[in-house]
C-alpha cells in the first residue's frame, strides 16, 4: 500500500503525458485526479497507521550501489515525519489538480500540464519518503526538473525562458552544497543511510556536524528560496 502512495501519480503522469491525444483533456482531467485521490485516501490510512497509532514502516527494494566502502539500496522510509509532509504534498496537489481543471479549461495544453504537476507530486513524494540521502537526492533533482518545466511551461514566451533558467541556476547553487554535505557525511559516518547516521550523531564531533548541517541548510535554503536567494521567485 505504502509504495502505492508514490506509484499513483507516477501512472496518472505518465498517462497524461504518453496518452494525452488518445485519452483527450478529459481523460487526462480524470485520470490524474482520480490518482491523486486514492493517494490522499491510502496516505490518510498511512497517517493513521504511522503517525497515530506509532508503527513506521520501512521498505526495501533492492541494491543500487554495492561496493567494499559504499553500499546503497532502494529503500523507502514511512515514519512520523515523513506521513505528515506526504499528507500536506498530496493534499494540497490533490487541490490544485483538481482546481486546475477549470483554472486551465481554454488552454490546449492540458494534458501537458497535468502531466508536470502529476510528476512534481511524485517527485516531492520520492524526496520524503526516501530511505536514505542518495535516494532523497534523486527526488530532490526531479523537483529540480519538474520546477524548470512547469516554470517554462509557456515555453514560447522569453519572460518564462529567462525565469525557469534562472531558477534552474539559482537550484544548482543550492544543489552544490547539497553535494559536498553528502560527500562529507560518507567521509564522517561512512553511510549515507538514515538510520546509520542518526545512531553515530550523537558521539560524532560537533563541529562537523554543525558543517554538514549548514551544507544541508544550503541545499534547502536555495530550493525553497529563502532570503538572499529567493530571485528565482518572482519571476517564477
Amino acid at each position: 500500500m505504502y509504495l502505492s502512495i508514490l506509484i499513483f501519480p507516477l501512472l496518472g503522469s505518465i498517462s497524461a503525458g504518453f496518452l494525452g491525444r488518445k485519452i483527450g483533456v478529459t481523460g487526462a482531467h480524470f485520470i490524474t485526479c482520480l490518482c491523486l485521490i486514492i493517494s490522499s485516501i491510502l496516505i490518510t490510512i498511512a497517517f493513521y497507521e504511522v503517525g497515530i497509532c506509532g508503527s513506521p514502516v520501512s521498505i526495501y527494494l533492492f541494491n543500487w550501489i554495492d561496493s567494499e566502502f559504499l553500499s546503497i539500496s532502494w529503500e523507502f522510509l514511512f515514519d512520523q515525519l515523513t506521513v505528515s509532509l506526504s499528507l500536506a504534498v498530496i493534499y494540497c496537489s490533490t487541490l490544485i489538480h483538481i482546481y486546475s481543471v477549470d483554472y486551465l479549461a481554454s488552454d490546449p495544453h492540458n494534458q501537458r500540464f497535468f502531466a508536470y504537476l502529476s510528476l512534481f507530486t511524485f517527485s516531492m513524494l520520492l524526496l520524503v519518503s526516501a530511505g536514505n540521502y542518495f535516494v532523497m537526492f534523486v527526488g530532490w533533482e526531479f523537483v529540480g526538473v519538474v520546477s524548470y518545466l512547469l516554470i517554462n511551461f509557456y515555453f514560447t514566451r522569453i519572460q518564462a525562458n529567462k525565469s525557469a533558467i534562472l531558477a534552474l541556476t539559482m537550484n544548482r547553487v543550492g544543489d552544490f552544497g547539497l553535494s559536498i554535505a553528502f560527500f562529507a557525511l560518507f567521509a564522517v559516518f561512512g553511510s549515507l543511510n538514515y538510520a546509520t547516521i542518526f545512531s553515530l550523531a550523537p558521539f560524532i564531533n560537533e563541529t562537523a556536524i554543525t558543517i554538514i548541517a549548514l551544507l544541508l541548510l544550503t541545499g534547502a535554503a536555495a530550493k525553497s528560496a529563502q532570503l538572499g536567494l529567493a530571485s528565482w521567485l518572482p519571476g517564477s
